[in-house]
């Protein structure tokens, strides 16, 4: 004859059932150690640069240093997708995570997704490229003041004087129009004697800019300096000075910094290097998102600096650690 278990017994059993099956299903997400994993989408202007790696490689060094993070890095292949790019984070508002951080790829379009996180009480913030209106946070360079820098770079080396070219990525992101008006605002104040004679568009291609910069050269064969606001840019034309044989020749000075930029600088192709912070504006907006939903920290922007590098300070120490982060020489 079968022995029948106490009632007590069987009762305890039905608890612990239910108890774990409410722990699994509260909230979608798991728990480790009384600290609940919170699930954050990051999403780059596009993922075909290796600037946006870097900024990915902070996001992630940033969620190794507190417990229970998980990062969903996704994006559009080119940050002319700006349509893609809506569509691809008003997907995961649906999904409900606990936070997203995005580079907006144009300022006005990608701000009514702000308005949708907010409306879902998802914490967003921005990294590199904010929107207009800006209503949430933004980790990024001063790309207005970063600029200037770029236009005195160009300006000591032409003694004041002189015809330049301009090299913009997309028009209508805020970033782009930042750092072209920013530019043009410091000759004109600073410089009266060096000229625009030339202002094109690249669509962030090296490819395309590489073209453009040779058609701009043909039909000002007596150029003095090009301005490039972003990598792509940077490389397209120093790829079309090589080709011309005008390194050195014409100053050039672009934003960001890469494998071939770097190398072109020590060539003497490249004459300044305006190098932001990406790893910076991944690893302050990932912690700063993880204090405000743990902690109840609000979180406001923040300018991530810049570095103007010249064959002079490459080798210094700061230097190559700003263009080869890692999470272990990382200094905040």
């Amino acid at each position: 004859m079968r022995t029948q278990k106490p009632s007590y017994y069987v009762f305890g059993t039905l608890m612990a059932v239910l108890l774990t099956m409410m722990l699994a299903s509260c909230g979608g997400s798991s728990s480790t150690g009384g600290t609940k994993t919170l699930k954050i989408i990051a999403v780059p202007k596009s993922l075909a640069s290796s600037y946006w790696e870097i900024v990915h490689n902070g996001v992630k060094c940033a969620a190794s240093k507190v417990p229970n993070v998980n990062i969903v890095w996704d994006g559009v292949q080119n940050d002319t997708q700006v349509s893609g790019q809506i569509s691809l984070l008003q997907n995961y508002i649906t999904q409900s995570p606990d936070g997203i951080l995005y580079a907006a790829t144009d300022a006005k379009a990608l701000a009514t997704v702000n308005q949708q996180a907010a409306g879902a009480n998802i914490p967003i913030f921005t990294f590199d490229s904010g929107t207009d209106p800006q209503t949430v946070p933004l980790f990024a360079t001063s790309n207005t003041a970063a600029a200037a820098k770029a236009a005195d770079e160009i300006g000591t080396k032409l003694n004041g004087k002189g015809k330049v070219a301009v090299l913009e990525f997309v028009p209508g992101s805020a970033t782009n129009d930042q750092r072209v008006n920013g530019f043009k605002q410091e000759l004109s104040s600073k410089y009266p004697n060096i000229q625009i004679v030339a202002d094109q568009k690249d669509d962030s291609d090296s490819a395309k800019a590489l073209s453009v910069t040779q058609d701009i050269l043909s039909a000002h064969p007596d150029l003095n300096g090009i301005y490039a606001a972003n990598q792509q840019g940077g490389e397209g034309a120093a790829q079309a000075l090589s080709a011309a044989n005008l390194g050195g020749k014409v100053i050039l000075v672009s934003f960001d910094s890469s494998d071939p930029l770097n190398a072109a600088l020590q060539s003497g192709v490249v004459d300044g290097l305006v190098v932001q912070n990406p790893f910076k504006m991944g690893f302050d907006s990932l912690t700063a998102m993880v204090k405000q939903i743990r902690d109840g920290v609000k979180a406001s922007n923040e300018d991530t600096g810049v570095t103007i590098v010249t064959k002079a300070n490459y080798n210094d120490p700061a230097t190559q650690a700003l263009l080869n982060p890692t999470c272990a020489n990382f200094q905040g």
